[in-house]
């Protein structure tokens, strides 16, 4: 659940969420760092449990991932035991994001690695032979209650999304998911988007450029969302579940030449993450237990954040919505084909 921005029996939290703010800063990056997925400037691993019961031989399987909320899954996954039981023995690197996963992916050094949509999208365009082999996390279905948004100051006069335009705003990365996803809320609400002056800056960094007025609103995510809420800021709306409930935000991706090669293993990983997936959604009170194993978020804040949405069922008609926005504000210089990353 959201922190109240003016409920003062809540204002104790405050100190604790802006100390999470200092030590999340170490680890989550961008949305978008480098290609635009959700990062970290830290590194480590986590191994699954021993090897297989039986005779059956297991097979070694390093994934890049982030330390960020959105990858709880695979972490809940192999703790319940489900790569394993598909002959997995699965490794999470921890990887300083999408633009140190898409290449060790390409190389072979991983297997498999999480990168937003967008990220991937960008990739694919500039002729990386990349396959999406499973749903990473999607918006939530509903605008008022997302695990990214737009905060403005408390008494700031932009009051919807048109309102934006014109205005500086911060995002964390350039020409990216963020901005597409802006410029589309905004158009959408009857405002110009091509007059938005965007500002680069990290999701740590967000909310107190928003409180100097560096900056007229920004975007974030969970738990930087939470944290610019309990420090009074107002929540203007999720530009990712606003432009279309339940977008394909990230997607589990691997290379085309590794799916040409074990394929079988391609299945069997797909098969344990979608399991994952469903069981994460289902078992929140499980999923916000196993955040403390790779993320610094402390108990108040693992029960305050939004959780993303998961589930099993890859939404192509968002993927294919990215692409467009992304045509459409120049990230390409011609239509990409989603059928080639999409499974």
């Amino acid at each position: 659940m959201h922190l109240s921005t003016t409920a003062p029996r809540r204002v104790s939290r405050r100190v604790g969420l802006i100390a999470l703010g200092a030590t999340s800063a170490l680890l989550l990056a961008a949305c978008g760092s480098g290609d635009g997925s959700l990062g970290t400037s830290s590194s480590a691993s986590s191994s699954a449990a021993g090897g297989g019961s039986g005779s059956g031989a297991m097979t070694p399987l390093t994934v890049g991932v982030i330390p960020i909320i959105d990858v709880a899954p695979i972490y809940l996954g192999v703790d319940q035991g489900f790569f394993k039981d598909e002959g997995l023995d699965v490794k999470l690197e921890l990887a300083q994001g999408g633009a140190a996963i898409v290449p060790a992916v390409v190389s072979g050094q991983y297997q498999f690695g999480f990168s937003n949509t967008t990220s991937l999208l960008l990739a694919t365009a500039k002729g990386l032979p990349l396959k999406a082999v499973a749903s990473g996390n999607q918006a939530t279905d509903d605008p008022a209650k997302d695990f990214g948004g737009v905060v403005v100051k408390q008494d700031s006069p932009i009051k919807s999304p048109k309102d934006l335009a014109g205005k500086k705003v911060g995002v964390n990365n350039l020409n990216n998911i963020m901005t597409t996803t802006i410029n589309k809320w905004v158009r959408d609400d009857g405002g110009d988007p091509s007059t938005i002056q965007y500002t680069e800056l990290p999701f740590p960094d967000m909310a107190a450029a928003v409180a100097k007025g560096d900056i007229d609103a920004g975007q974030v995510v969970e738990p930087f969302l939470t944290i610019a809420k309990s420090q009074g800021e107002r929540y203007l709306g999720s530009n990712l579940a606003g432009v279309e409930p339940g977008m394909q935000i990230a997607l589990y991706f691997t290379s085309a030449s590794y799916v040409q090669e074990h394929g079988d293993i391609v299945k069997k990983f797909t098969a344990a993450m979608n399991k994952s997936l469903d069981y994460a959604q289902a078992h929140q009170d499980e999923t916000r237990a196993i955040l403390p194993k790779y993320t610094k978020l402390d108990a108040k804040a693992q029960q305050a954040v939004t959780l993303p949405k998961w589930t099993s069922e890859i939404n192509t008609d968002s993927v294919q919505l990215l692409a467009d926005l992304g045509t459409q504000d120049g990230l390409f210089t011609k239509k990409v084909d989603v059928s080639t990353l999409l499974p």
